[in-house]
C-alpha cells in the first residue's frame, strides 16, 4: 500500500505562511518606509523560494540600450543567462530590458494603487529592446520576437470593498496599451488575473508589431481565487505565464549597449 499526502493541506500551510509573514510586516512595522522595505523583501522572498533558479528576482530600475530608464520597480523577474551582465551603480541594480520577465509592484492595500503600478508596468514595456541570433542544437538561429512583458501589483489586503469585486474590475477595465496588468495577488482577499483580447503568440515580430499588440488589447473579464487560495493561484497562474507566454527571452544584443562606448565585439567564433 502507498502512503498518500493531502496536496490540498501543502497548499493551505504554504498559504498561510506567506500572509501570515505579510501581516506580521504590515502590522508591527510603523515607519512607512520600513514597512513598504518589509513587504517588498517578503514577497521577493517567497518567490525566490518557490520559482525555478533560472528566474531571478530582485527590486531594480531597467534599462534599454539607449540610456532609457523605468521607474523604479518593486519586483522584477529577470534572466541572467540570455542576459549576462546587471549594472549595479549606488545601490540600484540596473537590468537590461531584454531580460525582463515580469514586473510587479509592491503595497500594503489596492485601494489607490491599481493606476499607480499600471504606470510602473507601462515605464518598463515602453522600452527598446534589441535582440541577436542564438545558436541552439548547433545550429543558428534569427533573433526571436519581442516577449510580453507581465505586468502586476501585490497587496497585502483590500479595503475597497471585501463583498464586491466590482470596484477592482471598474479600475482594472479602464487600463489601456502598456498599462494593462495581467495578473495581482491579494493575500487576505484573492488573487486575480486579466483576460484579454486578443490573445498574442510567444513571440510578438518586431516592435511595431510590439506596439500595435499593446495599442489593440482590449479587457475582457477578470476572474478572482477564492480567499484561502490566494497565494497559491497566483503563484501558479505566474508560473504558467512564465512556462507558456514568454518561455525563454531572446537573447539581448550585446553590440547594441557597447555602441554607447564606442566598442564592438565579434558576433562570430
Amino acid at each position: 500500500m502507498s502512503n498518500k499526502i493531502e496536496i490540498s493541506e501543502l497548499f493551505k500551510g504554504l498559504q498561510s505562511q506567506m500572509v501570515a509573514q505579510l501581516n506580521t510586516s504590515r502590522k508591527f512595522i510603523e515607519h512607512p518606509g520600513s514597512k513598504g522595505d518589509a513587504l517588498e523583501n517578503a514577497w521577493i522572498e517567497w518567490l525566490r523560494k518557490y520559482l525555478p533558479n533560472r528566474y531571478c528576482i530582485d527590486k531594480a530600475i531597467v534599462i534599454d540600450h539607449e540610456g532609457n530608464t523605468s521607474q523604479q520597480i518593486d519586483i522584477v523577474i529577470y534572466d541572467n543567462w540570455f542576459t549576462p551582465f546587471i549594472f549595479n551603480q549606488n545601490g540600484f541594480h540596473y537590468i537590461p530590458a531584454e531580460g525582463v520577465y515580469a514586473v510587479f509592484e509592491v503595497k500594503p492595500d489596492i485601494q489607490g494603487n491599481i493606476e499607480y503600478a499600471a504606470e510602473k508596468i507601462e515605464s518598463v514595456r515602453v522600452l527598446k529592446r534589441e535582440a541577436a541570433s542564438f545558436i541552439n542544437g548547433g545550429i543558428k538561429n534569427k533573433p526571436r520576437g519581442l516577449t510580453k512583458i507581465v505586468g502586476g501589483i501585490l497587496t497585502s489586503t483590500n479595503t475597497l470593498s471585501r463583498t464586491n469585486n466590482d470596484t477592482i474590475i471598474s479600475h482594472l477595465k479602464a487600463l489601456e496599451n502598456f498599462k494593462t496588468i495581467d495578473l495581482g495577488c491579494i493575500a487576505d482577499y484573492g488573487s486575480f488575473y486579466v483576460d484579454y483580447s486578443p490573445e498574442a503568440e510567444i513571440e510578438i515580430a518586431g516592435q511595431e508589431a510590439y506596439l500595435k499588440f499593446y495599442a489593440e488589447r482590449q479587457f475582457h473579464k477578470v476572474k478572482f481565487s477564492e480567499t484561502n487560495h490566494s497565494m497559491v493561484t497566483f503563484f501558479m497562474q505566474l508560473t504558467r505565464y512564465l512556462q507558456q507566454a514568454i518561455g525563454t527571452i531572446p537573447a539581448i544584443n550585446l553590440n547594441a549597449y557597447l555602441k554607447n562606448i564606442g566598442e564592438e565585439i565579434d558576433e562570430q567564433i
